[in-house]
Protein backbone atom coordinates (compact mmCIF):
# COMPACT_ATOMS: atom_id res chain seq x y z
CA UNK A 1 0.00 0.00 0.00
CA UNK A 2 1.36 3.47 -1.14
CA UNK A 3 1.97 6.38 1.36
CA UNK A 4 -0.78 9.28 1.35
CA UNK A 5 1.63 12.44 0.67
CA UNK A 6 -0.36 15.54 0.92
CA UNK A 7 2.92 17.16 2.02
CA UNK A 8 0.69 19.76 4.44
CA UNK A 9 3.65 20.60 6.20
CA UNK A 10 5.41 22.84 3.65
CA UNK A 11 3.77 25.57 5.22
CA UNK A 12 5.80 24.30 8.62
CA UNK A 13 9.17 24.25 7.21
CA UNK A 14 8.60 27.67 5.38
CA UNK A 15 7.88 29.32 8.30
CA UNK A 16 10.46 27.42 10.50
CA UNK A 17 13.00 28.42 7.91
CA UNK A 18 11.86 32.29 8.32
CA UNK A 19 11.92 31.68 12.08
CA UNK A 20 15.62 30.15 12.41
CA UNK A 21 16.97 33.37 10.31
CA UNK A 22 18.52 35.64 12.70
CA UNK A 23 19.23 38.33 9.75
CA UNK A 24 15.45 38.62 8.68
CA UNK A 25 13.86 39.11 11.97
CA UNK A 26 14.26 40.81 14.75
CA UNK A 27 14.11 38.28 18.25
CA UNK A 28 10.70 39.50 18.69
CA UNK A 29 8.99 39.03 15.59
CA UNK A 30 11.16 35.32 15.63
CA UNK A 31 9.37 34.54 18.42
CA UNK A 32 6.05 34.91 17.11
CA UNK A 33 6.57 33.77 13.90
CA UNK A 34 8.07 30.39 15.57
CA UNK A 35 4.80 30.32 18.09
CA UNK A 36 2.84 30.53 14.78
CA UNK A 37 4.09 27.37 12.89
CA UNK A 38 3.74 25.07 16.37
CA UNK A 39 -0.04 27.13 16.68
CA UNK A 40 -1.38 26.30 12.99
CA UNK A 41 1.38 23.12 12.47
CA UNK A 42 0.13 20.01 10.66
CA UNK A 43 3.60 18.10 11.19
CA UNK A 44 2.63 14.73 13.24
CA UNK A 45 6.03 15.11 15.00
CA UNK A 46 4.65 18.68 16.14
CA UNK A 47 1.41 17.78 17.05
CA UNK A 48 2.12 14.67 19.09
CA UNK A 49 4.94 16.70 21.09
CA UNK A 50 2.10 19.17 22.04
CA UNK A 51 0.18 16.33 23.41
CA UNK A 52 2.87 15.20 25.22
CA UNK A 53 4.05 18.52 26.98
CA UNK A 54 0.08 19.21 27.92
CA UNK A 55 -0.08 15.48 29.12
CA UNK A 56 3.12 15.68 31.49
CA UNK A 57 1.86 19.28 32.97
CA UNK A 58 -1.73 17.88 33.96
CA UNK A 59 0.01 14.68 35.32
CA UNK A 60 2.29 16.97 37.54
CA UNK A 61 0.04 19.02 38.56
CA UNK A 62 -2.36 16.06 39.38
CA UNK A 63 0.79 13.55 41.46
CA UNK A 64 0.64 16.97 43.50
CA UNK A 65 -3.57 17.06 43.78
CA UNK A 66 -2.63 13.08 44.72
CA UNK A 67 -0.31 14.29 47.47
CA UNK A 68 -2.73 16.55 49.05
CA UNK A 69 -5.29 14.25 49.25
CA UNK A 70 -3.06 12.07 50.77
CA UNK A 71 -2.37 14.46 53.54
CA UNK A 72 -5.69 14.90 54.09
CA UNK A 73 -6.51 11.15 54.05
CA UNK A 74 -3.23 10.62 56.24
CA UNK A 75 -4.39 13.46 59.16
CA UNK A 76 -8.05 13.24 58.76
CA UNK A 77 -8.35 17.08 57.21
CA UNK A 78 -5.45 18.39 57.79
CA UNK A 79 -5.72 20.87 55.00
CA UNK A 80 -8.55 22.24 56.42
CA UNK A 81 -10.39 22.12 52.81
CA UNK A 82 -13.98 22.01 53.34
CA UNK A 83 -16.42 19.53 52.03
CA UNK A 84 -17.27 21.27 48.74
CA UNK A 85 -13.65 22.10 47.83
CA UNK A 86 -12.87 18.11 48.37
CA UNK A 87 -15.36 16.76 46.46
CA UNK A 88 -14.20 18.99 43.29
CA UNK A 89 -10.40 18.28 44.39
CA UNK A 90 -10.94 14.61 44.55
CA UNK A 91 -12.97 14.86 40.73
CA UNK A 92 -10.39 16.98 39.19
CA UNK A 93 -7.58 14.70 40.36
CA UNK A 94 -9.39 11.43 39.05
CA UNK A 95 -10.18 13.48 35.64
CA UNK A 96 -6.17 14.60 35.63
CA UNK A 97 -4.97 11.30 35.95
CA UNK A 98 -7.34 9.77 33.17
CA UNK A 99 -8.14 12.27 30.54
CA UNK A 100 -5.65 14.79 31.74
CA UNK A 101 -2.38 12.62 31.98
CA UNK A 102 -2.38 9.09 30.48
CA UNK A 103 -4.92 9.52 27.31
CA UNK A 104 -3.12 12.34 26.11
CA UNK A 105 0.25 11.12 27.11
CA UNK A 106 0.35 7.81 24.88
CA UNK A 107 -1.71 9.40 22.10
CA UNK A 108 0.49 11.90 21.56
CA UNK A 109 3.35 9.38 21.18
CA UNK A 110 1.34 7.64 18.50
CA UNK A 111 0.30 10.49 17.02
CA UNK A 112 4.46 11.73 16.60
CA UNK A 113 6.09 8.23 16.01
CA UNK A 114 3.78 5.63 14.41
CA UNK A 115 3.73 7.68 11.27
CA UNK A 116 7.37 8.14 11.10
CA UNK A 117 7.34 3.70 11.86
CA UNK A 118 5.36 3.52 8.80
CA UNK A 119 7.08 4.81 6.05
CA UNK A 120 4.71 8.14 5.78
CA UNK A 121 5.27 11.30 4.92
CA UNK A 122 2.20 12.70 7.04
CA UNK A 123 -0.28 11.48 9.35
CA UNK A 124 -4.03 10.94 7.99
CA UNK A 125 -5.86 13.73 8.00
CA UNK A 126 -3.35 16.04 9.94
CA UNK A 127 -5.11 19.26 10.32
CA UNK A 128 -8.24 16.79 12.18
CA UNK A 129 -5.62 16.03 14.46
CA UNK A 130 -4.90 19.02 15.17
CA UNK A 131 -8.28 19.85 15.97
CA UNK A 132 -8.53 17.20 17.92
CA UNK A 133 -5.99 18.75 20.24
CA UNK A 134 -7.21 21.79 20.57
CA UNK A 135 -10.72 20.55 21.20
CA UNK A 136 -9.08 18.09 24.56
CA UNK A 137 -7.53 20.84 25.79
CA UNK A 138 -10.30 23.28 25.23
CA UNK A 139 -12.69 20.59 27.20
CA UNK A 140 -10.14 19.80 29.84
CA UNK A 141 -9.79 23.34 30.95
CA UNK A 142 -13.69 24.04 30.96
CA UNK A 143 -13.89 20.92 33.01
CA UNK A 144 -11.25 22.08 35.40
CA UNK A 145 -13.04 25.72 35.70
CA UNK A 146 -16.27 24.00 35.90
CA UNK A 147 -14.93 22.16 39.06
CA UNK A 148 -13.54 25.11 40.26
CA UNK A 149 -17.13 26.92 40.11
CA UNK A 150 -18.60 23.92 42.51
CA UNK A 151 -19.78 22.03 39.84
CA UNK A 152 -18.85 18.04 38.54
CA UNK A 153 -21.09 14.94 40.35
CA UNK A 154 -22.37 16.22 43.22
CA UNK A 155 -22.14 20.02 42.71
CA UNK A 156 -23.82 22.68 43.93
CA UNK A 157 -24.16 25.12 40.70
CA UNK A 158 -26.19 23.46 38.18
CA UNK A 159 -25.05 25.95 35.52
CA UNK A 160 -21.29 24.57 36.83
CA UNK A 161 -22.62 21.03 36.18
CA UNK A 162 -23.80 21.58 32.91
CA UNK A 163 -20.38 22.97 31.68
CA UNK A 164 -18.73 20.45 33.58
CA UNK A 165 -20.66 17.42 31.43
CA UNK A 166 -20.09 19.82 27.88
CA UNK A 167 -16.39 20.11 28.94
CA UNK A 168 -15.75 16.13 29.29
CA UNK A 169 -17.64 15.73 26.34
CA UNK A 170 -15.10 18.47 24.13
CA UNK A 171 -12.36 16.39 25.58
CA UNK A 172 -14.19 13.08 24.27
CA UNK A 173 -14.18 14.36 21.06
CA UNK A 174 -11.25 16.20 20.62
CA UNK A 175 -9.68 12.81 21.78
CA UNK A 176 -12.00 10.72 19.23
CA UNK A 177 -10.90 12.74 16.42
CA UNK A 178 -6.88 12.28 17.37
CA UNK A 179 -7.50 8.80 17.86
CA UNK A 180 -9.35 8.42 14.33
CA UNK A 181 -6.05 9.57 12.99
CA UNK A 182 -3.83 7.50 14.24
CA UNK A 183 -5.91 4.41 13.08
CA UNK A 184 -6.30 5.68 9.62
CA UNK A 185 -2.98 6.37 9.57
CA UNK A 186 -2.29 2.69 10.40
CA UNK A 187 -4.78 1.14 7.97
CA UNK A 188 -3.98 3.37 4.69
CA UNK A 189 -0.68 5.32 4.72
CA UNK A 190 1.78 2.53 4.83
CA UNK A 191 4.97 2.33 2.92
CA UNK A 192 5.39 -0.03 -0.14
CA UNK A 193 5.69 -3.65 0.82
CA UNK A 194 4.95 -3.26 4.24
CA UNK A 195 1.52 -5.34 4.96
CA UNK A 196 0.22 -5.41 8.35
CA UNK A 197 1.99 -8.52 9.28
CA UNK A 198 4.67 -6.29 9.10
CA UNK A 199 4.16 -3.38 10.98
CA UNK A 200 6.07 -2.39 13.92
CA UNK A 201 5.00 -3.53 17.03
CA UNK A 202 4.43 0.06 18.44
CA UNK A 203 2.80 1.41 15.51
CA UNK A 204 0.30 -2.01 16.01
CA UNK A 205 -0.02 -1.41 19.64
CA UNK A 206 -1.31 2.31 18.50
CA UNK A 207 -3.63 0.99 16.16
CA UNK A 208 -5.12 -1.12 18.92
CA UNK A 209 -5.19 1.33 21.27
CA UNK A 210 -6.74 3.55 18.97
CA UNK A 211 -9.62 1.19 17.87
CA UNK A 212 -10.24 0.38 21.38
CA UNK A 213 -10.70 4.03 22.42
CA UNK A 214 -12.89 4.44 18.95
CA UNK A 215 -14.99 1.99 20.78
CA UNK A 216 -14.97 3.08 24.78
CA UNK A 217 -15.63 6.80 24.36
CA UNK A 218 -18.38 6.99 22.32
CA UNK A 219 -20.28 4.71 24.99
CA UNK A 220 -19.14 7.91 27.59
CA UNK A 221 -20.03 10.42 25.13
CA UNK A 222 -23.53 9.42 24.95
CA UNK A 223 -24.56 8.95 28.33
CA UNK A 224 -22.48 12.17 28.90
CA UNK A 225 -25.58 13.41 26.52
CA UNK A 226 -28.40 12.09 28.30
CA UNK A 227 -26.74 13.52 31.77
CA UNK A 228 -26.97 16.82 30.12
CA UNK A 229 -30.45 16.74 28.68
CA UNK A 230 -31.40 15.16 31.94
CA UNK A 231 -30.12 17.51 34.15
CA UNK A 232 -31.06 20.55 32.37
CA UNK A 233 -34.20 19.82 31.83
CA UNK A 234 -35.89 17.28 34.37
CA UNK A 235 -33.45 15.81 36.19
CA UNK A 236 -35.69 12.48 36.71
CA UNK A 237 -34.10 9.41 35.19
CA UNK A 238 -30.23 9.71 35.78
CA UNK A 239 -30.23 10.50 39.72
CA UNK A 240 -29.35 14.38 39.01
CA UNK A 241 -25.76 15.78 39.97
CA UNK A 242 -25.03 12.47 42.18
CA UNK A 243 -25.77 9.90 39.73
CA UNK A 244 -23.54 11.57 37.16
CA UNK A 245 -20.71 9.37 38.80
CA UNK A 246 -22.90 6.02 38.66
CA UNK A 247 -23.20 6.42 34.81
CA UNK A 248 -19.85 8.18 33.57
CA UNK A 249 -17.36 6.96 36.69
CA UNK A 250 -16.09 3.75 34.69
CA UNK A 251 -14.11 5.72 32.12
CA UNK A 252 -12.03 6.79 35.20
CA UNK A 253 -11.18 3.54 36.66
CA UNK A 254 -10.11 -0.38 35.34
CA UNK A 255 -10.80 -2.06 33.81
CA UNK A 256 -11.75 1.36 31.23
CA UNK A 257 -7.59 2.43 31.87
CA UNK A 258 -6.29 -0.91 30.39
CA UNK A 259 -7.30 0.16 27.00
CA UNK A 260 -5.57 3.56 27.31
CA UNK A 261 -2.41 1.89 28.36
CA UNK A 262 -1.75 0.11 25.21
CA UNK A 263 1.07 2.22 23.98
CA UNK A 264 2.92 1.35 26.97
CA UNK A 265 2.90 -2.41 25.94
CA UNK A 266 3.74 -1.34 22.19
CA UNK A 267 6.86 0.57 23.65
CA UNK A 268 8.35 -2.05 25.30
CA UNK A 269 7.51 -4.79 23.16
CA UNK A 270 9.33 -2.49 20.42
CA UNK A 271 12.38 -1.66 22.72
CA UNK A 272 12.92 -5.61 23.83
CA UNK A 273 14.44 -6.89 20.50
CA UNK A 274 16.44 -3.28 19.89
CA UNK A 275 18.05 -3.80 23.43
CA UNK A 276 18.98 -7.67 22.24
CA UNK A 277 19.57 -7.13 19.44
CA UNK A 278 17.72 -9.98 18.25
CA UNK A 279 14.26 -10.50 16.03
CA UNK A 280 11.27 -10.34 17.68
CA UNK A 281 9.96 -14.18 18.25
CA UNK A 282 6.75 -14.88 17.29
CA UNK A 283 5.58 -11.67 15.49
CA UNK A 284 1.82 -12.61 14.85
CA UNK A 285 1.47 -13.91 18.88
CA UNK A 286 2.88 -10.74 19.99
CA UNK A 287 0.23 -8.92 17.62
CA UNK A 288 -2.28 -11.04 19.22
CA UNK A 289 -0.92 -10.47 23.14
CA UNK A 290 -1.68 -6.43 22.43
CA UNK A 291 -4.66 -7.20 20.57
CA UNK A 292 -5.80 -9.40 23.85
CA UNK A 293 -5.18 -6.43 25.89
CA UNK A 294 -6.72 -4.36 24.30
CA UNK A 295 -10.07 -6.30 24.73
CA UNK A 296 -10.38 -4.44 27.82
CA UNK A 297 -12.13 -1.65 25.68
CA UNK A 298 -15.41 -4.10 25.84
CA UNK A 299 -15.86 -4.12 29.68
CA UNK A 300 -15.79 -0.34 28.80
CA UNK A 301 -18.99 -0.69 26.08
CA UNK A 302 -20.70 -2.71 29.45
CA UNK A 303 -20.10 0.11 31.44
CA UNK A 304 -19.07 -2.46 34.28
CA UNK A 305 -15.96 -2.02 36.61
CA UNK A 306 -15.31 -5.24 37.70
CA UNK A 307 -17.21 -8.84 37.63
CA UNK A 308 -16.60 -10.53 41.03
CA UNK A 309 -16.60 -14.16 40.80
CA UNK A 310 -18.45 -16.08 43.07
CA UNK A 311 -17.64 -19.38 44.54
CA UNK A 312 -20.79 -21.34 45.84
CA UNK A 313 -21.48 -24.68 45.80
CA UNK A 314 -24.03 -24.90 42.96
CA UNK A 315 -21.82 -24.13 40.33
CA UNK A 316 -24.18 -22.92 38.14
CA UNK A 317 -23.31 -19.25 39.59
CA UNK A 318 -19.95 -19.17 39.40
CA UNK A 319 -20.32 -20.29 35.48
CA UNK A 320 -22.48 -16.91 34.92
CA UNK A 321 -19.99 -14.91 36.88
CA UNK A 322 -16.70 -16.72 36.04
CA UNK A 323 -17.32 -16.18 31.51
CA UNK A 324 -17.25 -12.46 31.79
CA UNK A 325 -14.68 -11.84 34.46
CA UNK A 326 -12.53 -13.98 32.29
CA UNK A 327 -13.64 -12.28 29.18
CA UNK A 328 -13.23 -8.74 30.74
CA UNK A 329 -10.01 -9.13 33.08
CA UNK A 330 -8.65 -12.57 32.35
CA UNK A 331 -8.13 -11.71 28.92
CA UNK A 332 -6.03 -8.56 29.37
CA UNK A 333 -3.52 -10.11 31.97
CA UNK A 334 -3.05 -13.04 29.53
CA UNK A 335 -2.33 -10.37 26.52
CA UNK A 336 0.38 -8.75 28.67
CA UNK A 337 1.78 -12.25 30.00
CA UNK A 338 2.16 -13.20 26.10
CA UNK A 339 4.02 -10.01 25.36
CA UNK A 340 6.20 -10.18 28.53
CA UNK A 341 7.24 -14.28 27.43
CA UNK A 342 7.76 -13.09 24.34
CA UNK A 343 10.06 -10.57 25.10
CA UNK A 344 11.58 -13.04 27.40
CA UNK A 345 12.00 -15.32 24.12
CA UNK A 346 13.86 -12.67 21.78
CA UNK A 347 16.32 -11.72 25.02
CA UNK A 348 17.17 -15.21 25.82
CA UNK A 349 17.98 -15.66 21.61
CA UNK A 350 19.51 -12.04 21.63
CA UNK A 351 21.89 -13.05 24.61
CA UNK A 352 23.46 -16.11 23.17
CA UNK A 353 24.67 -13.64 19.95
CA UNK A 354 26.10 -11.24 22.64
CA UNK A 355 25.84 -8.21 25.18
CA UNK A 356 22.78 -6.52 25.23
CA UNK A 357 22.94 -2.79 25.34
CA UNK A 358 20.98 -1.75 27.79
CA UNK A 359 19.69 2.35 27.50
CA UNK A 360 17.74 4.45 29.94
CA UNK A 361 15.02 4.38 27.59
CA UNK A 362 14.94 0.56 28.03
CA UNK A 363 14.56 0.90 31.90
CA UNK A 364 11.54 3.34 31.73
CA UNK A 365 9.33 1.40 29.47
CA UNK A 366 10.26 -2.08 31.18
CA UNK A 367 9.89 -0.83 34.18
CA UNK A 368 6.49 0.89 33.47
CA UNK A 369 5.44 -1.76 31.71
CA UNK A 370 5.86 -4.00 35.20
CA UNK A 371 4.04 -1.24 37.09
CA UNK A 372 0.98 -1.57 34.56
CA UNK A 373 0.79 -5.10 34.42
CA UNK A 374 0.25 -4.56 38.58
CA UNK A 375 -1.96 -2.71 37.85
CA UNK A 376 -3.83 -4.85 35.47
CA UNK A 377 -3.43 -8.05 38.05
CA UNK A 378 -5.06 -5.86 40.63
CA UNK A 379 -8.40 -5.48 38.01
CA UNK A 380 -7.97 -9.17 38.19
CA UNK A 381 -7.88 -9.89 41.87
CA UNK A 382 -10.52 -7.36 42.30
CA UNK A 383 -12.96 -10.01 40.32
CA UNK A 384 -12.05 -12.97 42.51
CA UNK A 385 -11.79 -11.13 46.59
CA UNK A 386 -14.17 -8.55 48.52
CA UNK A 387 -11.74 -5.96 48.43
CA UNK A 388 -13.78 -3.90 45.73
CA UNK A 389 -17.45 -2.94 46.58
CA UNK A 390 -19.36 -2.87 43.39
CA UNK A 391 -21.97 -0.67 42.37
CA UNK A 392 -23.84 -0.55 38.94
CA UNK A 393 -25.90 2.43 37.33
CA UNK A 394 -28.69 3.14 39.21
CA UNK A 395 -27.75 1.14 42.27
CA UNK A 396 -27.17 2.80 46.06
CA UNK A 397 -24.32 1.36 46.76
CA UNK A 398 -20.87 2.41 48.42
CA UNK A 399 -18.27 3.54 46.59
CA UNK A 400 -14.77 1.52 45.65
CA UNK A 401 -12.09 0.91 48.19
CA UNK A 402 -9.06 2.29 47.84
CA UNK A 403 -7.61 -1.01 45.81
CA UNK A 404 -9.45 0.38 42.89
CA UNK A 405 -7.40 3.81 43.29
CA UNK A 406 -4.24 1.62 43.56
CA UNK A 407 -4.95 -0.26 40.61
CA UNK A 408 -6.05 3.12 38.44
CA UNK A 409 -2.67 4.64 39.75
CA UNK A 410 -0.07 1.71 38.74
CA UNK A 411 -2.07 1.34 35.27
CA UNK A 412 -1.52 5.45 34.96
CA UNK A 413 1.86 6.08 35.95
CA UNK A 414 3.30 3.09 34.59
CA UNK A 415 2.13 4.30 31.18
CA UNK A 416 3.38 7.40 32.05
CA UNK A 417 6.85 6.10 32.50
CA UNK A 418 6.69 3.80 29.54
CA UNK A 419 5.58 6.78 27.67
CA UNK A 420 8.57 8.75 28.86
CA UNK A 421 11.20 5.92 27.79
CA UNK A 422 9.60 5.92 24.40
CA UNK A 423 10.16 9.83 24.18
CA UNK A 424 14.11 9.53 25.44
CA UNK A 425 14.10 6.23 22.48
CA UNK A 426 12.70 8.51 19.71
CA UNK A 427 14.50 11.79 20.89
CA UNK A 428 17.20 11.72 17.93
CA UNK A 429 14.01 11.27 15.48
CA UNK A 430 12.00 14.74 17.22
CA UNK A 431 15.19 16.87 18.35
CA UNK A 432 18.05 15.39 16.40
CA UNK A 433 19.79 14.78 20.04
CA UNK A 434 20.45 12.09 22.85
CA UNK A 435 19.05 12.26 25.67
CA UNK A 436 22.08 12.18 28.47
CA UNK A 437 22.43 8.52 29.71
CA UNK A 438 23.27 8.99 33.35
CA UNK A 439 20.90 12.20 33.95
CA UNK A 440 17.47 10.10 32.71
CA UNK A 441 18.46 6.64 34.44
CA UNK A 442 17.95 7.82 37.79
CA UNK A 443 14.51 9.18 36.62
CA UNK A 444 13.13 6.08 35.84
CA UNK A 445 14.36 4.26 39.24
CA UNK A 446 12.49 7.34 41.03
CA UNK A 447 9.89 6.78 38.98
CA UNK A 448 9.37 3.53 39.65
CA UNK A 449 9.23 3.91 43.40
CA UNK A 450 6.97 6.71 43.39
CA UNK A 451 4.60 4.28 41.77
CA UNK A 452 5.30 1.54 44.39
CA UNK A 453 4.69 4.24 46.58
CA UNK A 454 2.14 6.11 45.44
CA UNK A 455 -0.05 2.26 44.76
CA UNK A 456 0.74 -0.59 46.83
CA UNK A 457 -0.16 1.51 50.19
CA UNK A 458 -3.43 1.52 48.65
CA UNK A 459 -3.60 -1.97 47.87
CA UNK A 460 -3.40 -2.64 51.36
CA UNK A 461 -5.96 0.18 52.82
CA UNK A 462 -7.98 -1.05 50.36
CA UNK A 463 -8.09 -4.68 52.39
CA UNK A 464 -8.37 -2.40 55.31
CA UNK A 465 -11.70 -1.60 53.88
CA UNK A 466 -10.86 2.29 53.63
CA UNK A 467 -13.18 4.26 50.55
CA UNK A 468 -11.55 5.80 47.64
CA UNK A 469 -13.07 5.81 44.09
CA UNK A 470 -15.19 8.62 42.46
CA UNK A 471 -17.06 10.88 45.07
CA UNK A 472 -20.47 11.58 44.74
CA UNK A 473 -21.37 13.55 47.46
CA UNK A 474 -20.22 15.22 50.67
CA UNK A 475 -21.21 11.77 52.68
CA UNK A 476 -18.89 9.79 50.43
CA UNK A 477 -15.90 12.43 51.09
CA UNK A 478 -16.27 12.17 54.56
CA UNK A 479 -15.78 8.43 54.28
CA UNK A 480 -13.06 8.81 52.13
CA UNK A 481 -11.18 10.40 54.79
CA UNK A 482 -12.26 7.99 57.92
CA UNK A 483 -8.74 6.50 58.56
CA UNK A 484 -8.09 2.87 60.84
CA UNK A 485 -5.78 4.70 63.42
CA UNK A 486 -2.10 4.99 63.23
CA UNK A 487 -2.54 2.04 59.89
CA UNK A 488 -4.33 4.08 57.88
CA UNK A 489 -1.96 7.21 58.33
CA UNK A 490 1.15 5.10 57.48
CA UNK A 491 -0.26 3.65 54.08
CA UNK A 492 -1.81 7.06 53.17
CA UNK A 493 1.29 8.92 54.07
CA UNK A 494 3.57 6.60 52.34
CA UNK A 495 0.61 7.07 49.00
CA UNK A 496 1.19 10.67 49.97
CA UNK A 497 5.29 10.59 49.60
CA UNK A 498 4.70 8.57 46.27
CA UNK A 499 2.47 11.01 44.48
CA UNK A 500 5.20 14.14 45.30
CA UNK A 501 8.00 12.05 44.32
CA UNK A 502 5.92 11.44 40.61
CA UNK A 503 5.86 15.13 40.88
CA UNK A 504 9.47 15.58 41.25
CA UNK A 505 10.19 12.88 38.52
CA UNK A 506 8.36 14.84 35.81
CA UNK A 507 9.33 17.67 36.55
CA UNK A 508 12.42 16.39 36.31
CA UNK A 509 12.09 14.54 33.17
CA UNK A 510 10.42 17.82 31.47
CA UNK A 511 13.36 19.78 32.21
CA UNK A 512 15.82 17.87 30.60
CA UNK A 513 13.59 17.56 27.37
CA UNK A 514 13.74 21.46 27.72
CA UNK A 515 17.55 21.28 27.67
CA UNK A 516 17.50 18.73 24.65
CA UNK A 517 14.86 20.78 22.80
CA UNK A 518 17.36 23.99 23.64
CA UNK A 519 20.52 22.10 21.50
CA UNK A 520 21.99 20.12 24.36
CA UNK A 521 22.87 16.88 24.72
CA UNK A 522 25.28 14.76 22.28
CA UNK A 523 24.54 15.25 18.27
CA UNK A 524 22.79 12.41 17.36
CA UNK A 525 23.37 10.46 13.50
CA UNK A 526 20.82 8.19 12.15
CA UNK A 527 20.55 5.75 13.83
CA UNK A 528 22.09 6.21 17.01
CA UNK A 529 20.31 3.10 19.35
CA UNK A 530 20.40 0.39 16.81
CA UNK A 531 16.64 0.62 16.24
CA UNK A 532 15.61 -2.17 13.64
CA UNK A 533 12.45 -0.36 12.00
CA UNK A 534 12.11 1.76 9.25
CA UNK A 535 12.34 5.50 11.17
CA UNK A 536 15.64 4.85 11.66
CA UNK A 537 16.20 5.46 7.96
CA UNK A 538 15.79 9.02 7.94
CA UNK A 539 17.88 11.86 9.43
CA UNK A 540 18.04 12.95 12.97
CA UNK A 541 16.18 14.87 13.58
CA UNK A 542 13.50 13.84 10.94
CA UNK A 543 12.38 16.24 8.19
CA UNK A 544 9.12 17.87 8.02
CA UNK A 545 7.56 15.34 5.38
CA UNK A 546 9.84 12.27 6.90
CA UNK A 547 11.75 10.52 4.68
CA UNK A 548 13.47 12.27 1.44
CA UNK A 549 12.33 9.17 -0.62
CA UNK A 550 9.57 7.06 -0.21
CA UNK A 551 10.97 3.74 1.43
CA UNK A 552 9.84 0.34 0.01
CA UNK A 553 9.86 -2.16 3.13
CA UNK A 554 10.88 -5.87 2.23
CA UNK A 555 10.57 -7.24 5.84
CA UNK A 556 9.11 -6.29 9.27
CA UNK A 557 12.77 -5.68 10.26
CA UNK A 558 14.65 -3.75 7.68
CA UNK A 559 17.38 -1.84 9.20
CA UNK A 560 18.03 -4.99 11.28
CA UNK A 561 18.75 -6.77 8.03
CA UNK A 562 21.03 -3.93 6.96
CA UNK A 563 23.08 -4.05 10.34
CA UNK A 564 23.18 -7.99 11.22
CA UNK A 565 23.30 -9.42 7.14
CA UNK A 566 22.04 -13.21 7.25
CA UNK A 567 21.56 -12.81 10.73
CA UNK A 568 18.10 -14.89 12.10
CA UNK A 569 16.79 -16.01 15.78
Amino acid sequence: MTTIDTRPEAADAAAGDAASDPGSRSAVEAFFVTAAAWVTTTDHKRIGRLYLAMGLLVLTATAVLGAVLGFERADDGAVSLDADALLQTFQAYRVGLVFGAVIPLGLGLAIAIAPLQLGARSIAFPRLALTGFYSWVGGLALTFVALGRNGGIGGGDNQAIDLFLAGHGLMILGLLASAGCVATSVLTTRAPGMTMRRVPLFAWSALVGSLAMLVALPVAFGAIVYLFIDHRYAQLNFGGAEGIGDWIGWAFSVPAVIVYALPAVGVAAEMIPVTFKNRQALRGVAFAGIALVGVAALAATTQQFVHEVTFDTGGERFVRDAVPFLIFAGLPLLGLAVVMGLGGLTAQGGLANGRPSISSGFVFSFLGLGMVGAGIAGNFLMGITDVDLIRGPGEAEPLFTTFEEGATIYVVYGTALAVMGGVVFWAPKLWGRQISEKQVLPLALLGVLATVLAGLPLYIAGFLDQVGGVPANDADVAAMLVIDGDTGALWNGLSLAGHALMALTVLAFGGLLLKTFAGAGEQADDNPVGGHTIEWSTSSPAPADNFEHVPTVASPEPQFDLTYEGTSS
